[in-house]
């Protein structure tokens, strides 16, 4: 696979909290040149950031970020805003004390309602893998499914661990068709990249991947 293959599934991303609006606006630059899938940024610049590249790389946001213990009706209008702002995809936290709780059908409901709140706009689910049992990630395999969200995500990036192999392997066997793949934090190498690839991830949550063709073509005097 080659870097522009690899790039095509990057979700160029900037989400720390002292994040401004000249880093943003780089992601913004990079995500154009390099042929990105998105750049995924804060709510606070959905709406200049689009403004700023139009229709020239999709725009994705996070909602019910990092924790996800936010009420489904605050993550639903986080959702509405975002996508009024001009978000194209919507990566959401499930609220991972239900989980705890065995409240599954509740997560399943809140994926559903978010779902019908982006309609034909992208939905990734984050389960924040670190924090589950093997048990937990197959069952919110089956309600990210059922509920007709468009991928599972592994990580929010902020937690205690990122995305693994093993996690991605674990969701191939367990969701629906209907589902995609996505794996976020820690990625931090071509080959680990490709390797998600290979297993079946579709997307790649990541800040690090264009700077590594960045500093590549630095080195190169390109």
């Amino acid at each position: 696979m080659n870097q522009e293959e690899i790039l095509s599934h990057v979700d160029h991303t900037l989400l720390t909290q002292t994040a401004t609006w000249e880093e943003i606006r780089q992601i913004c630059d990079d995500g154009i040149r390099y042929k990105t899938a998105s750049v995924c940024i804060p709510p606070s610049y959905v709406k200049q950031a689009k403004e700023y590249v139009r229709d020239n790389v999709t725009v994705c946001t996070v909602i019910g970020f990092p924790n996800g213990y936010m009420t489904t009706a605050a993550k639903e209008f986080e959702t509405k805003y975002a996508l009024a702002d001009g978000a194209d995809e919507i990566d959401m936290v499930i609220n991972i004390g239900w989980v705890k709780d065995g409240k599954f059908d509740l997560v399943e409901e809140e994926i559903r309602t978010l779902k019908a709140a982006c309609g034909s706009n992208i939905l990734k689910v984050i389960i924040e893998t670190c924090l589950l049992t093997d048990e937990e990630k197959i069952k919110l395999c089956h309600a990210v499914t059922t509920a007709g969200a468009d991928y599972i995500k592994t990580s929010t990036g902020f937690s205690t661990a990122g995305a693994t192999f093993e996690d991605i392997k674990l969701f191939s066997e367990h969701i629906g068709k209907n589902v995609k793949m996505k794996a976020a934090g820690g990625i931090s190498s071509m080959a680990d990249a490709e390797k998600f690839l290979a297993l079946g991830a579709d997307r790649l949550g990541t800040s690090r991947i264009v700077k590594l063709v960045k500093q590549e073509q630095a080195d190169s005097g390109y």
